[in-house]
C-alpha cells in the first residue's frame, strides 16, 4: 500500500509538471522535451554499459542539443547539421580508436530510441492529438497496473518482465478505450469507431514500448533505468511508452486522418 502511494503522489506530480509544460507550449515544450531526452539518453548509456557498451555519450549529448535548437526553429540547426554533429566526431572517435563499431552503433541507437522519438511530441504540439498521445500512454500504463494488481494471473512475457500480466494487458486497453472515448467527447471529434481502433492499436504499441524497455532492463542486468522518481524509476522508465505511440499518432493524424 505504502508503494502504491508513493507511486500515486509522485506520478500525480510528473502528470501535472508534464501537462504545464505540454500546455504552454513553444520553448516551453521543446525545453521540457529536450531535458528528457538528456535524462533518458544519459539512463540508456549507463544501462548498456553494464553490457560492456562503452557508447560515446558526448556525441549523444550533442544530438540533444542539436534537436533542441532544431525544435526552436534555429534556421542554421535542420537535421542534416545535427547528423554532421553526430557523423564528424563519431569519424573521429573511430580514428583515435577510442571507441570501435559496436559502440558507435549504441550510441546512434540511443539517439534514434530517445531523443529522435521524442521529437515527434513536438511536432504535435498545438493540436489536440498530442493529448492523445498521453491518454493512450497514461491510460494504458495506470490501468494495467491496477487491473494487473487486483486480477492478474496469467504471465504475459515472464522472461521479460514477470510481473505483467494477461489481464493487466486487457486492462490497459480497456482504460485507454475508455479515455479515448471522453477525449472524441470533449474535443467534439467524429468518428468515434476509427478513433477507438486507434487507440487499441496504440495501447499495444505502449505495451510494446514498455516490454522494449523491459527487454533492455533485463538485458542489462538493472531494475529501473534510474531514480527520478519515487515509484516509477527514471524518465524511461516513464516514457517508454510515450517513445512508441508519439510517432505512430503523428503520421495516422498526418497521413490517414
Amino acid at each position: 500500500m505504502r508503494n502504491l502511494i508513493i507511486r500515486t503522489l509522485s506520478g500525480t506530480v510528473l502528470v501535472l509538471l508534464t501537462l504545464s509544460m505540454l500546455y504552454k507550449g513553444g520553448f516551453y515544450t521543446s525545453f521540457y522535451i529536450f531535458i528528457l531526452s538528456l535524462i533518458g539518453i544519459r539512463e540508456f548509456y549507463a544501462a548498456v554499459n553494464n553490457n560492456g557498451f562503452n557508447p560515446i555519450k558526448e556525441i549523444g549529448y550533442i544530438s540533444c542539443i542539436g534537436f533542441l535548437f532544431n525544435s526552436l526553429n534555429i534556421k542554421w540547426i535542420t537535421l542534416k547539421s545535427i547528423s554532421l554533429l553526430i557523423i564528424i566526431p563519431t569519424i573521429f572517435s573511430l580514428y583515435r580508436k577510442k571507441a570501435n563499431v559496436k559502440d558507435v552503433m549504441i550510441t546512434i541507437l540511443g539517439i534514434i530510441y530517445i531523443p529522435f522519438l521524442f521529437q515527434y511530441i513536438i511536432h504535435l504540439r498545438g493540436s489536440s492529438y498530442l493529448w492523445f498521445v498521453f491518454i493512450i500512454a497514461w491510460g494504458t500504463d495506470t490501468f494495467a497496473y491496477l487491473i494487473g494488481l487486483l486480477f492478474g494471473k496469467t504471465k504475459l512475457c515472464p522472461k521479460i518482465s514477470p510481473k505483467k500480466t494477461v489481464e493487466g494487458a486487457l486492462g490497459g486497453i480497456l482504460g485507454s478505450i475508455f479515455l479515448t472515448i471522453i477525449f472524441v467527447n470533449y474535443f467534439d471529434l467524429s468518428s468515434m469507431g476509427k478513433f477507438i481502433l486507434l487507440s487499441v492499436i496504440g495501447s499495444v504499441l505502449a505495451q510494446i514500448g514498455d516490454l522494449t524497455a523491459s527487454k533492455i532492463k533485463r538485458k542489462t542486468g538493472i531494475k529501473d533505468f534510474g531514480f527520478i522518481m519515487p515509484g516509477h524509476g527514471g524518465v524511461l522508465d516513464r516514457f517508454d511508452s510515450i517513445l512508441f505511440i508519439a510517432p505512430y499518432v503523428y503520421y495516422i493524424v498526418n497521413y490517414f486522418i
